[in-house]
């Protein structure tokens, strides 16, 4: 399976209509309960915070069962703590007096066992407008929580587990990423040549930052690219020699005469800023009826434009800020939102780039994809999905099949990496062809 649902409250409560609400809270229960005898099979004294709603009542049982299999329940002193405070329903920021009990069980410095979400955690977006429980472990029931998948909630929820309480499987807008997708990747077959296998155009290069456009290339090449093209800058180019040997080097003047004979393009890395970068981004977008992904300078002063083919564009939360002309401290609290609103504005496919990397559809649901090492926030690694997801674009995959994909691979290829601790993005490169094989 290539992905696995993510359920917003709504979805959850629609999943739930027509059963038995006694026995899904009974299987709920027995699930929470199971989990804290298996992973803490020496705590003797539980506490368990209920509120009043379902989510309190999963808690209340899980409690009942807890006490019969020999555990103590107290509030004093406990080894365990169970959260059932707030449910997948909640929104905005708790009370003052469950704001005040958060704090308390933050405070008690014994691991946490969260049902279905953290309490102050939104379920359905991950954002967290107030006091939050940080949990160690979150059973979470018949799916995972779409706030469980996007920060901050994703980093507020320690292990999650998914517990089966006997209904059936219900429909998703969103869905997060598993390696599977890898197998959507059209891969090379013996009929094929280095024209048919995907050819890469990467703009970008200009004098100081001629890696970027080189790691985009290498990156395009290693995820099965059969023919990339740098059009740099006249005097980036013998530098662009010897970094890239496989790839056709052409000045930047010569861009239209490369993008006729390329299947996808990939703008921005060291491209450079400016009036003439800026207007060499809008041309290309605007004439150019080849998908393209848009990064890191292409994305300087950007506008909405009416695109002959997709674009993708790719950037962190900084440069989302930019796009959207908010501060950064926001995207960060609102990823999901901010994502959201970026694809509908720029009718592209958007990637907000993070742990949590959100693949947003203009009309439609986002992929997240949460697969890599922290050690991938490091200089270097955005071109890589820059050349990633342009060879999976000139391959012919669907747009935001190919960014989810080229996260994926990524990411996958951080912890393929013999490099972890100080990971460098060539690292991730040469990485790519073991993930993808």
């Amino acid at each position: 399976m290539s992905s696995e649902p993510l359920y917003t409250a709504e979805e959850m409560r629609a999943a739930e209509a027509g059963h038995d609400v006694d026995a899904m809270m009974q299987r709920a229960g027995a699930a929470v309960a199971d989990e804290v005898m298996r992973r803490f099979p020496n705590a003797r004294r539980v506490a368990v915070y209920a509120g009043g709603g379902a989510n309190g009542g999963d808690g209340k049982i899980a409690g009942e069962l807890l006490r019969a299999a020999g555990r103590e329940i107290t509030e004093e002193r406990p080894d365990v703590i169970i959260d059932a405070l707030l449910g997948t329903g909640m929104r905005g920021a708790p009370r003052d007096d469950t704001a005040s009990v958060i704090e308390q069980i933050n405070g008690a410095g014994v691991p946490v066992v969260a049902v279905d979400v953290p309490s102050g955690v939104d379920g359905s977006t991950g954002e967290v407008a107030g006091a939050a429980v940080r949990a160690d472990v979150t059973v979470t029931m018949h799916g995972r929580k779409l706030g469980l998948a996007v920060a901050p909630g994703r980093f507020l929820a320690g292990d999650v587990v998914v517990a089966d309480i006997g209904i059936e499987a219900g429909e998703t807008a969103n869905a997060l990423v598993t390696p599977a997708i890898l197998a959507e990747v059209p891969r090379r077959s013996r009929r094929d040549n280095k024209y048919t296998s995907g050819h890469v155009l990467v703009v970008g290069g200009s004098r100081g930052m001629t890696g970027a456009a080189a790691l985009a290339a290498r990156a395009a090449f290693r995820a099965d690219a059969g023919y990339v093209t740098i059009c740099a800058p006249e005097e980036s180019v013998p530098v662009l020699e010897e970094l890239v040997t496989e790839a056709v080097k052409r000045p930047l003047q010569q861009v239209d005469e490369a993008a006729a004979r390329a299947d996808a393009l990939a703008i921005g890395p060291g491209l450079g800023r400016g009036d003439a970068a800026n207007q060499l981004v809008r041309r290309l977008l605007a004439e150019i009826a080849l998908p393209a992904v848009v990064d890191a300078d292409a994305l300087f002063e950007l506008e909405p434009g009416d695109w002959p083919a997709p674009r993708v564009l790719t950037p962190h939360e900084g440069e989302l800020a930019r796009l959207l002309g908010r501060d950064s401290k926001e995207i960060a609290e609102h990823r999901l939102a901010s994502v959201q609103e970026a694809a509908e504005k720029f009718n592209a496919v958007v990637v907000l780039k993070g742990e949590d990397s959100l693949i947003a559809a203009p009309g439609g649901g986002v992929l997240v994809c949460a697969l890599g090492l922290p050690s991938l926030a490091t200089a270097g690694t955005g071109d890589v999905l820059t050349g990633i997801t342009a060879a999976f674009l000139a391959k012919g995959m669907e747009p935001q099949r190919a960014a989810g994909a080229a996260c994926a691979a990524q990411q996958l290829a951080s912890r393929a990496a013999e490099q972890r601790a100080g990971l460098v993005a060539s690292d991730v490169i040469e990485a790519l062809p073991a993930v993808l094989g």
